[in-house]
């Protein structure tokens, strides 16, 4: 008997790979895969297994605990590790696991899903350079949590730079002149009074110290937190820390010589610690009841939950810590973490002549970036350049940083808590109430802008005074925003109100000295002072549940239409009741009433063609991602943490715009929600982010039909070179991988597409002359489509991107250098776009030449039309268009979940509170004509050559940009048309359409071979069967 297969089966599996292959297709080039994800993965062969923190909902005995896991977990490869040090027989809320990498995802997943589990975290490891340095060395990283530099030696760091906004005094003779640290803050009137820091515990958190060590008269105890078997201080800059707080060598004296020292060695002889260890550490500080914490590290790492929060409960158990604000100054929008959280004093360096140091890092936040706005930070400032304290064992020497001036408030704070009796001390005395006695005692500087001084140099008496009577109340810090204090209240100061304009957002801190935990009891009321005042219309968005101590206190303010015309000062008064539970013994709830004076400048609106926008919301910054620098060149500061906000490393851009003219607003949400008949000019610098594509059409519909002008700065972006920058992170037990470029190229070629512009992968470097100017081209990019009719400039660069070495080898071996398009600038329809391929030269960060000039002359041509002669010279236009395959375009990269740190992937278009309040919660302005089909009414057709020509043939060629609806020339019909989108995207699903149809055909093909074949078998063994 003959057996007849059925033949779908057989031909089955070619079919599915076909349908596979096909359905592959239809996934987006930005999807994410867990390839190289950021802090996911690691290699084998570089560590089978890592430590990871369990935290728990609960304290409970590391035992239980342990216990709880071993009954819980049916997965095998992990073990739980054993912490030996002074907390051990305290209750914890967290353990340490040792899991292998092999079943990480599977182990992790099922502790997540655990009842009594919080989290599970990489126990990060921190690695600070105590007298130099930070995370990265000539490209590479060191080992250890991504840190910036301490406290360092005058004699090996000695810097000046010109970009800070406060003249700075560096001579070495200062210190001669002048007396003891604790003298210039009066310290001697205090120890008259009797004040000396007793009975005050303060824990210092840094490289131990040594139990014989001279200097100090009062170490209760030193513990050790390490892997190291020692408690002493090998590195010395614990014991300077504890000698400025509470030294009593005469050379070198300490602010509060009776203070109880409780040494916690948290960093190893090289520099290096864990999260965990710092976990324990804390733990225990809080189980001891220490009064005061001195932690001089810092790093931008604010996403480091399990260390963020822990702080977070070091302050809601009443203990005050002071932290230093970050030594990585002159720049702005370098705030180290802890010392940038609000429940912490963050303090900042000042030499002997009340300058700024330029060591000491500047505001703002940035943690509320892009949506909000960033709080002032640093709290305080104090004398942090070449302070005396105590040596390793004897004798005294100097440091300089931000990890000195912290100390030197540590030792003000302890010396004020002794001035509290001791049985009254945590009645009045808290995190919120020391901040209030700081920053409304301190002296403010002539000079230097709040997110610089903060509230000002530390001034002891003065803080002392206040606590003297202090009564448990609520504050707003800063308590006044004046538009006429300059340059303290900068920015606002530097630009007015005016009606029409995007929220001007100021971002205030409550501090609640009456209780742990505190309430807005009825919404913020805005109350002017007089008529004009109502033409201010105020949204707030606030902390309602106040925790610990402190919260915040958004105003977004905006003048009315009917404040069109009107010029001058508004002034009134924002005021919110804040109220906390009653303290014990007392019946009734603490209330307090918080005021916010405000005076603010107000001019008519002024041309559009003098408004900017600044496009905030397409900016990524560290964390949480591998964000890398603009300028490859900077070997030793690889990530971009800095905020690229207008007034953090675009600070003196934005400065040069005011001074030119120019009215500058800030859109931090998609761009349809920005009306663009208001503007002259869209801002677009160094974005990393994607584009809606209700973005993408608005943007057009913008420039073509309302006369919007759009200038872009781009930057480099090269997939062989980012893969090259990947580099495994010891602390997070990960390969780091960048999730884009210094932009996102691929993205603003998209945004720019309509327009027949596209920008390359190369990277490209070298100094060039443009109108008599001389700038750096600092690893930009090229431009490799461009219209015809447009003004393109061109110059000699070296291409130092992965692809561009082979190019580079031989034009060292003679060859000349290639011409790069690096500038154009085109009119299209009723608006002018110019594109540049560097940001660089806008950015304070990392800038060697600044292009400002070029920049005014842009804005000129984009704002109002003026064509500089240089720039639209004959030599520069393009007579024949630009055009390279869509080959030759840089493409996303698939291996990294863009999504992750995205505002755009996976999430939704609306109009936050940055925005007008009339589009807040929507999707922006008149998005409800805007279909995918809607044609713009017809312009000149743009030339874009090399198969995008005006021709109907090269139109249907495979390089086509955009599919054409019909033949006419108008631009919205050629290139606005009924598909209207690229067809790199149509390729996506027509080529698997094409293969799965080819696949169909072939089975169908195949099936009906087998069926005939199937009957011919058949009729022959009915034949032989008659036989």
């Amino acid at each position: 008997m003959i057996t007849i297969q059925p033949s779908f089966p057989l031909k089955s599996p070619l079919f599915l790979l076909l349908l596979s292959l096909a359905f592959l297709h239809f996934k987006p080039s930005f999807n994410p895969t867990r390839n190289q994800t950021l802090a996911r993965n690691c290699t084998h062969n570089r560590t089978t297994r890592n430590n990871y923190l369990i935290r728990f909902t609960d304290y409970k005995s590391a035992s239980d605990h342990r216990s709880y896991l071993e009954s819980s977990l049916r997965s095998d490869g992990w073990d739980w590790i054993e912490r030996r040090n002074p907390a051990a027989k305290l209750p914890t809320d967290f353990g340490l696991l040792s899991i292998e990498d092999s079943v990480k995802e599977a182990v992790v997943e099922e502790i997540e899903n655990l009842r009594f589990v919080k989290d599970v975290n990489v126990d990060m490891s921190y690695n600070r350079g105590l007298l130099a340095g930070g995370a990265f060395k000539n490209g590479q990283k060191r080992p250890g949590k991504i840190f910036t530099s301490m406290s360092f030696s005058e004699e090996k760091h000695f810097h000046v730079s010109g970009l800070s906004n406060s003249s700075i005094n560096w001579s070495r003779h200062l210190l001669m002149q002048r007396s003891q640290v604790t003298s210039q803050f009066g310290a001697d009137a205090l120890w008259r009074k009797g004040y000396t820091g007793a009975k005050v515990k303060m824990a210092i958190f840094d490289t131990g110290i040594r139990s014989d060590h001279p200097h100090f008269r009062n170490i209760k105890e030193r513990t050790n937190w390490t892997n190291e078997d020692t408690l002493n201080d090998n590195l010395g800059h614990g014991t300077f820390v504890a000698g400025v707080i509470a030294g009593e060598d005469a050379e070198c004296l300490g602010f509060a010589p009776d203070t109880e020292i409780y040494a916690f060695r948290v960093f190893t002889d090289a520099q290096v610690s864990y999260t965990s260890w710092f976990l324990d550490a804390f733990n225990y500080a809080i189980a001891t009841n220490m009064d005061v914490l001195n932690l001089s590290i810092g790093g931008p790492d604010y996403l480091d939950l399990p260390f963020v929060e822990k702080v977070w409960e070091i302050t809601a158990n009443n203990i005050i810590m002071v932290s230093a604000i970050g030594n990585d100054g002159p720049l702005y929008g370098t705030l180290n973490n802890p010392a940038d959280q609000s429940d912490v004093i963050g303090v900042g360096g000042i030499d002997y002549s009340d300058h700024i140091a330029s060591f000491s890092s500047r505001g703002m936040s940035t943690w509320e970036i892009p949506h909000g706005y960033g709080r002032v930070k640093p709290d305080v400032v104090a004398y942090g350049r070449e302070i005396m304290g105590s040596k390793i064992s004897t004798g005294c020497k100097t440091l300089s940083g931000t990890s000195v001036a912290s100390p030197v408030v540590a030792g003000v704070v302890c010396l004020l808590v002794s001035v509290i009796p001791e049985n009254k001390r945590k009645e009045i005395l808290n995190p919120a109430s020391m901040k209030q006695a700081l920053v409304e005692g301190a002296a403010k500087l002539a000079g230097p802008n709040m997110y610089e001084q903060g509230a000002g140099r530390v001034d002891l008496l003065e803080s002392y005074e206040i606590l003297k009577g202090y009564q448990p109340r609520a504050s707003i810090f800063p308590s006044v925003l004046d538009y006429t204090d300059c340059p303290y209240s900068w920015p606002f100061c530097r630009q007015p109100l005016y009606a029409g304009a995007m929220p001007v957002v100021f971002n205030a801190t409550v501090l609640n000295g009456m209780g742990v935990i505190g309430y807005v009891q009825s919404p913020p009321t805005w109350y002017p002072s007089n008529e004009e005042g109502n033409l201010l219309s105020i949204r707030f968005t606030y902390s309602e549940i106040i925790w610990p101590w402190t919260g915040y206190l958004a105003l977004h303010m905006q003048i009315k239409a009917e404040g069109a015309h009107f010029s001058g000062v508004i002034e009134g008064n924002v005021t919110v009741r804040i109220y906390s539970p009653p303290a014990q013994g007392e019946r009734a709830a603490r209330s307090s009433i918080c005021i916010l004076k405000l005076k603010l400048n107000v001019v008519s609106i002024p041309p559009r063609s003098k408004r900017v926008l600044w496009d905030q919301f397409h900016s990524i910054k560290y964390p949480p991602g591998y964000i890398p620098r603009d300028s490859l060149d900077v070997r030793n500061d690889i990530l971009d943490w800095h905020g690229d906000h207008l007034h953090t490393n675009f600070h003196i851009m934005f400065n040069m715009l005011r001074d030119a003219g120019y009215f500058v607003e800030t859109l931090g949400s998609p761009l349809t929600c920005f009306d663009a008949s208001q503007y002259g000019t869209l801002l677009m610098v160094d974005l990393e982010d994607e584009y809606f594509q209700e973005e993408i059409e608005k943007l057009r519909d913008d420039v073509i039909n309302t006369g919007l002008g759009l200038a872009v700065f781009a930057e480099w972006y090269n997939v062989d070179t980012m893969v090259k920058m990947r580099f495994f992170d010891d602390n997070t037990r990960s390969w780091w991988t960048p999730v884009t470029g210094g932009a996102n190229i691929p993205a603003l070629n998209d945004l720019l597409a309509p327009f027949g512009i596209a920008f390359g992968d190369k990277i490209l470097n070298g100094d060039f002359t443009i109108d008599d100017e001389q700038s750096r081209y600092a690893s930009g990019t090229d431009i490799l489509r461009f219209p015809r009719g447009g003004y393109v400039h061109s110059f000699p660069f070296l291409d130092s991107s992965e692809s561009g070495a082979t190019q580079n080898l031989l034009l060292n071996s003679g060859m000349n250098k290639a011409d790069s398009p690096i500038l154009g600038l085109l009119e299209v329809g009723e608006g002018r776009v110019a594109v540049y391929g560097d940001s660089n030269c806008l950015d304070s960060s990392h800038m060697v030449t600044n292009c400002y000039r070029l920049l005014r002359k842009i804005l000129d041509f984009t704002g109002s039309n003026i064509k500089d002669h240089v720039l639209f010279s004959k030599s520069a236009k393009q007579d024949t268009p630009l055009y390279e395959d869509d080959n030759h375009l840089s493409s996303r990269r698939t291996d990294v979940n863009f999504s992750l740190y995205s505002a755009v992937i996976g999430k939704d278009l609306i109009c936050r509170c940055d925005s007008r309040f009339e589009v807040w919660g929507t999707k922006g302005y008149n998005l409800h004509i805007r279909g995918r089909n809607r044609k713009l009414p017809g312009y000149p057709v743009i030339d874009l050559g090399g198969g995008l020509n005006s021709t109907v043939d090269t139109m249907k060629s495979r390089h086509s940009k955009f599919t054409e609806r019909n033949k006419d020339n108008s631009f919205g019909n050629r290139y606005l048309g009924e598909l209207d989108m690229p067809e790199l995207v149509a390729s996506q699903w027509l080529i698997p359409v094409v293969v799965a149809i080819t696949g169909i055909v072939l089975f169908l093909s195949i099936w009906r071979i087998r069926q005939k074949r199937r009957r011919r078998r058949r009729s022959s063994s009915a034949w032989s069967a008659n036989l």
